[in-house]
């Protein structure tokens, strides 16, 4: 008998979860969270998963609760006897701690992947890594998706006449370069300095952006300070207009506030992280398609290279 598949859901991804069930073309499986009253839980499985290859969706943002729920809920798997366990990250927290770029600092990134594998995950499916050299600090497979696969549809439909794609910080170039290849259009970059983490110092625009219909792309949007900067930068410089393309929508301090009162047209997030609220600039698209896919494919051992923008860039050429 084949083992069948069984998707779970921790507390912080449970709409994401339902959706990615839903396409998949199961029902979503059965799990309680039991609270103490000093804040302690336990995850409990309420169905059989022995033999079976269970899916577990929980993003790592803040509070840490997420990460340890779901390490705690690979463990209670392992030890119900699951065939395979497989942690389905969508937005994977602490990834900005991935060098040591001072002294006497934690590499944070690594140490998740070494407690998801001491939880005893055999899999790790993920989204837009903060650094793709994350992928390395693991010793077991990691599915990387790439949010270019849902963005680029939607860039596309958008028909802006001049289009120009532009990096917020020097960091993301690789990303946005690979989205402007795609549409043959010119990258521009705006280069930041920053005082402390949080706090920009300065910032300049590398590249001509006079009428250009100018779209950025980026991974994580946390205070959107970088990102409201970046586009009154280029509306300064002779942008037509500028909108955001960002993948995990974590958004703390003043965020919404901060994206609100920018030049920005709209920004475009996915959902692996739920909006804590609602904004007339901000639109959701969602990666539950592209998770159920990627899942499908683990699950009968096949190729998921067809989901990647540098599959797609050849298949044009």
């Amino acid at each position: 008998m084949n083992p069948s598949v069984k998707i779970f859901s921790g507390t912080g991804s449970q709409k994401l979860a339902e959706k990615i069930a839903q396409r998949f073309g199961a029902s979503i499986g059965k799990i309680n969270i039991q609270k103490f009253s000093d804040g302690e839980f336990q995850p409990v499985f309420l169905e059989s998963i022995r033999g079976d290859y269970v899916f577990l969706v929980q993003s790592t943002y803040a509070p840490t609760d997420n990460l340890m729920e779901l390490l705690l809920m690979i463990d209670a798997a392992k030890r119900a006897s699951a065939y395979k366990v497989i942690a389905v990250i969508p937005y994977y927290g602490f990834a900005r701690q991935d060098r040591k770029d001072k002294p006497r600092v934690a590499i944070g990134a690594k140490l998740i992947a070494t407690l998801l594998e001491a939880a005893g995950a055999d899999r790790v499916i993920t989204m837009d890594l903060h650094a793709a050299q994350i992928q390395g600090f693991f010793d077991v497979p990691v599915d990387h998706l790439d949010s270019s696969a849902i963005f680029i549809p939607y860039i596309e439909q958008l028909k802006l006449e001049n289009l120009a794609f532009a990096a917020p910080d020097v960091g993301s170039t690789n990303r946005v370069r690979e989205v402007a290849s795609y549409f043959n259009a010119e990258m521009v970059i705006c280069d930041k300095h920053r005082k402390r983490a949080n706090e920009i110092a300065s910032m300049v625009v590398i590249g001509d952006v006079t009428g250009k219909d100018i779209v950025l792309v980026d991974d994580i949007c946390d205070t959107g300070g970088t990102l409201a900067k970046a586009a009154a930068l280029l509306k300064e410089k002779g942008a037509r207009s500028v909108r955001a393309l960002i993948t995990h929508p974590v958004l703390s301090g003043k965020a919404y506030e901060n994206i609100e009162n920018s030049v920005l047209e709209e920004l475009v997030v996915c959902d692996t992280i739920p909006l804590k609220k609602e904004s007339s600039k901000i639109k959701v698209i969602s990666v539950a398609d592209l998770f159920a896919i990627a899942i499908r494919n683990a699950y009968e051992n096949k190729s998921i290279t067809s989901l990647f923008i540098h599959s797609q860039l050849k298949n044009r050429r």
